[in-house]
């Protein structure tokens, strides 16, 4: 299975419960929804560490916590390019990794 088939197996049961959820009123504490921010984590992080994160996420969206805003934090390294390098063409920014400390960054998407 190829790492984006592997993604794609955690992230299609998000996405089907967000289409339901499309029709009940909104009920998240936070931004972005827990259920985006699950599938960012699984986007950008390793299984274990991204349903590990979700978990704790799903678990705080409480009213024992006071929500707000709340973007996931990854672990991520760039690739370091060989010499020569020719670098990837861009062809549309989804989302903005914002340095958080070593090696974490804040997952911010565009609008």
């Amino acid at each position: 299975m190829t790492p984006h088939r592997f993604k794609r197996f955690f992230i299609a049961p998000i996405e089907a419960y967000q289409y339901i959820s499309r029709m009940l009123p909104g009920s998240c504490r936070y931004y972005p929804t827990c259920s985006e921010y699950a599938k960012w984590q699984f986007a950008f992080n390793t299984p274990h560490r991204a349903l590990g994160a979700s978990t704790l996420r799903i678990l705080r969206c409480n009213q024992l916590f006071p929500g707000g805003i709340d973007y996931p934090v990854v672990r991520w390294r760039p690739n370091v390019c060989k010499i020569p390098c020719v670098p990837p063409k861009i062809e549309r920014v989804v989302f903005w990794l914002v340095p958080q400390g070593k090696r974490e960054y804040l997952v911010v998407k565009t609008i």
